[in-house]
């Protein structure tokens, strides 16, 4: 296992983390089936593979109140029993919702109950959850950080930082907005401008924060066999490694990438994901090989059904719909063939929070966009391709 910086901290993190968000189900063992909304965790097949994870080197574990309906907390909890707790640092989240935090008083009952689910006495790494304009604003109201200091003063949470789901702009603003230890972004080499994307990552590390990557695979996308476009360009350029192995060392060849985690819910996937981040090493791709990865990129954008360049001109929406968000979820399920449910997690939350069911075909957008897409058109299909228009959206 290659051990890494963690920010300023005088600690060295696994390359490879453990993120306990599609954690082995009985309905996957039953069905075929997972996502991190299941509520039945298969326990021991669980503590199994977290326990084997810390065995082959991970000593960072991480979760979350939302993950499987509320029960990965407490799975974590139990794997990290009979010692295993001594060799991990444990991440899990402060999680806004009105079902458990509706003003400053509900914080403490909030962490004091992830303490009795994980059963710890403290939790290491502590993350404002998934951060969005609105969520920071909400977080500030309730006077987050005097609350923070409270809590690493009284023993409860050793360090604070924030996972993050909005515009770069606002990932900046946040990274200066407190003295943090450590934050969680998505990256991927498809991802690159997405979110906090690459300009993010540099910046808070020039800021000195640690960073955890989330959604290395985008959702489990980048690691099956890419479109034969997409797959001849590795192949001509002699790159024999599996596509999760490829994903994961252009992340880890990157300095400012403290950790990588990878949501694994099989000792195969554990098993190889092991092997990869035992081969990684910073600056370990070359320019040469950085270029395949750019041409791969843009081999996969060209397969995009819809023709949109992301130029924004049909925004603001009247009514709210993220058009280009919306176009992006639905180009890139589509061009995995994929229709109907056992959609990955990525794209479905992507295109969950567009709005296109909002549409109603007032023409604006049509009227501003360069590329004279039929706009209203496809938002239909991307609302019934994603059952946006049904009770589950």
């Amino acid at each position: 296992m290659e051990y890494r910086t963690f920010g300023r901290l005088d600690w060295r993190p696994s390359a490879l983390g453990f993120g306990a968000m599609r954690l082995p189900t009985v309905s996957e063992r039953r069905n075929g089936i997972s996502t991190h909304q299941m509520t039945d965790i298969d326990e021991p097949r669980a503590i199994e593979l977290i326990r084997a994870a810390i065995e082959g080197g991970i000593n960072y574990v991480d979760t979350a109140r939302p993950y499987h309906g509320g029960q990965s907390e407490v799975a974590v909890g139990k794997a990290l029993l009979d010692g295993y707790r001594e060799r991990v640092k444990l991440a899990t989240k402060l999680s806004l919702s009105p079902r458990w935090i509706q003003a400053a008083e509900d914080l403490d009952p909030f962490l004091d109950g992830q303490l009795e689910r994980l059963q710890t006495d403290h939790i290491d790494f502590y993350l404002l959850h998934g951060l969005s304009r609105s969520r920071w604003e909400q977080f500030q109201g309730m006077g987050i950080f005097d609350w923070a200091e409270r809590t690493i003063a009284d023993g409860r949470i050793r360090h604070l930082g924030f996972s993050f789901h909005d515009e770069v702009a606002l990932f900046e603003e946040i990274v200066d907005a407190y003295d943090w230890t450590f934050c969680q972004i998505l990256l991927n080499y498809m991802d690159v401008e997405f979110q906090a994307g690459v300009r993010g990552l540099e910046y808070a590390a020039t800021r000195g924060l640690a960073i955890s990557i989330m959604e290395p695979l985008r959702g489990g996308q980048l690691a099956r066999t890419p479109p034969p476009s997409v797959g001849a360009i590795w192949t001509e350029a002699g790159d024999q490694r599996t596509p999760a192995d490829r994903s994961f060392q252009w992340l880890w060849n990157r300095p400012e990438v403290s950790i990588v985690l990878s949501g694994m819910s099989s000792m195969d996937q554990l098993e190889e994901n092991l092997a990869s981040a035992d081969r990684s090493s910073i600056g370990s791709l070359s320019d040469a090989d950085l270029a395949v990865y750019n041409r791969a990129r843009d081999a996969f954008m060209a397969l995009n059904p819809i023709p949109c360049t992301d130029c924004k001109y049909c925004q603001p929406c009247p009514q709210g719909v993220d058009i280009p968000l919306a176009f992006s979820a639905y180009n890139e399920k589509t061009i995995y063939g994929e229709s109907g449910r056992g959609f990955t997690a990525f794209m479905d939350y992507l295109a969950r929070g567009t709005g296109a069911e909002r549409c109603v075909a007032c023409g604006t957008c049509e009227e501003a966009c360069p590329q004279q897409i039929p706009i209203i058109e496809w938002l239909k299909r991307v609302t019934s391709f994603f059952g946006l228009d049904s009770e589950s959206a």
